[in-house]
């Protein structure tokens, strides 16, 4: 059977500020109930399919594992990168643990943050590019252009591959060609040989590491060491931190495919698109009569050809044209369409100031569930805290900051050194600086609560733990 390997390590820039680094596009709902990750995992075939081996950055971990519990899918592990290397040293990291057992199935490599409109088409082409991992090619999937697009990188499709009783497998890989000019693509376009290159790809474990190994041992060496004992931790896979971060940052397509005499690639024309920016959004989003693609609460009069996302306003355009609108709790960006492509270059002049807005979103995720920041001020910060059922907040103090807590709905027990009490809606507590203090919610519904926080320090990592459920370290903010 087929292992899926889900790389979840995209920060998704180009979509600031829906995406953020701490919480990136492929944790989003974008039109759709279920987010890009979810969408990804439901959309493969779980009779044919090994449960998949996810792989994301540390710090997203438990973001990734709850967006799976939502949908009722167990994975076949959680791999966590301590920082990313791109995607040739994540793919060989997954390629070692399939074949830790002596196994060595044929991997699905899969980005989480896609867009496939025509899952049966999707399907179609992975069944024709298995025939073709089976002979030892190393697939990747070529998006059948219909525009001459300069933000992709190309695949010049060369002779096809041997025929089945179902017609042509696919080609061999000519070359791969990175991003062209316009004229180039009209070109390519024109040409009809050559197809967008997508980022997914199929191939055995053991062929990819064989080929990595001839072109980039440095990568494999350093991904092995960071596997010899790779630490279990809840449904997570720590590896090697320090013997990982000596693996080059390198692309498959750079470090293997690009070198490589058993490329392979399979056309797909599945209404694919890697949502690399809003101008790309837009288009897999359903229009009104005038054109406009619209996410939340929107109103527009006399506008046509926008793309307006309202996360909890009501947002109202009049009389505009080509333009992108995304409000959220606590930014908002508005630019032309034709300059989606430069949000990233915006999102680096943020980070040049070290503004908060470009990492974190005013609601932030824990395993226990959330927080959305109310207010703040010099001296004081209110927070909505929910926590998930059965769940609880680490046993901590604080040195610089008191806590009151006050509970909105569900019940809550709380430890505030020696003492255990539980509170119901509109009861409180305080909690005093230096003192050890733990939240937890033995209910079956969630339960809410105002946190009002009080002193000379307010930052997250004014924290001490002292016993987690989540084994997160002592300092761990998140």
């Amino acid at each position: 059977m087929i292992l899926p390997v889900i790389l979840c390590g995209g920060s998704g820039t180009r979509l600031w500020p829906m995406s953020r680094e701490c919480y990136p596009k492929q944790f989003l709902q974008l039109g759709s109930e279920y987010t890009l990750l979810q969408e990804t995992l439901l959309r493969l075939e779980p009779d044919s399919h090994q449960a998949a081996l996810l792989i994301c950055n540390e710090a997203h971990r438990f973001i990734c594992a709850e967006q799976m519990r939502t949908i009722g899918y167990q994975a076949g592990g959680i791999i966590l990168e301590p920082e990313g290397r791109n995607t040739a040293p994540a793919i060989a990291l997954a390629a070692l643990q399939a074949r830790k057992n002596g196994e060595d199935p044929i991997l699905l490599v899969l980005a989480s943050d896609h867009f496939i409109g025509d899952i049966t088409a999707f399907r179609h082409s992975i069944k024709q590019g298995l025939a073709l991992a089976n002979r030892g090619k190393l697939v990747t999937f070529g998006i059948t252009p219909d525009c001459p697009h300069t933000g992709y990188g190309y695949i010049q499709c060369g002779a096809p591959i041997a025929h089945d009783p179902a017609g042509t497998l696919g080609a061999e890989v000519a070359a791969f060609i990175e991003k062209p000019d316009a004229e180039v693509a009209e070109r390519y376009l024109k040409a009809g040989n050559y197809l967008w290159n997508s980022g997914l790809f199929l191939f055995k474990a053991s062929d990819y590491l064989n080929e990595l190994a001839k072109y980039r041992p440095d990568i494999v060496q350093a991904c092995e060491q960071a596997m010899v004992a790779p630490q279990p931790d809840l449904d997570f896979i720590r590896v090697n931190r320090e013997a990982f971060l000596a693996a080059p940052s390198e692309s498959i397509d750079y470090a293997v495919m690009e070198h490589t005499r058993h490329a392979a690639v399979v056309p797909m024309n599945a209404n694919w698109n890697d949502i690399g920016s809003f101008e790309a959004l837009w288009q897999t989003l359903g229009k009104d009569s005038h054109n406009n693609a619209h996410i939340g609460n929107v109103t527009a009069l006399n506008t046509r050809d926008n793309l307006v996302l309202a996360q909890e306003r009501l947002v109202a355009t009049v009389g505009v044209q080509d333009l992108v609108v995304v409000d959220t709790k606590d930014a908002l960006l508005v630019a032309h369409r034709s300059q989606s492509q430069t949000i990233k270059t915006l999102v680096d002049e943020l980070k040049s100031r070290a503004l908060s807005e470009v990492t974190e979103h005013r609601e932030v995720y824990r395993p226990w569930g959330k927080y959305d920041i109310v207010d703040r001020g010099e001296r004081f910060l209110v927070k909505r805290i929910t926590v998930r059922p059965g769940h609880s907040l680490s046993r901590q103090l604080h040195y610089h900051r008191a806590e009151h807590w006050v509970v909105v709905s569900g019940t809550a027990q709380v430890e505030i050194g020696e003492e255990r009490r539980l509170l119901s809606e509109d009861q409180s507590v305080f909690i005093p600086a230096t003192v050890v203090h733990r939240l937890s919610n033995p209910g079956k519904v969630d339960l809410q609560l105002i946190e009002v926080q009080s002193g000379s320090y307010l930052g997250e990592d004014d924290i001490v733990r002292f016993e987690d459920d989540y084994t997160r370290g002592t300092h761990d903010v998140r």
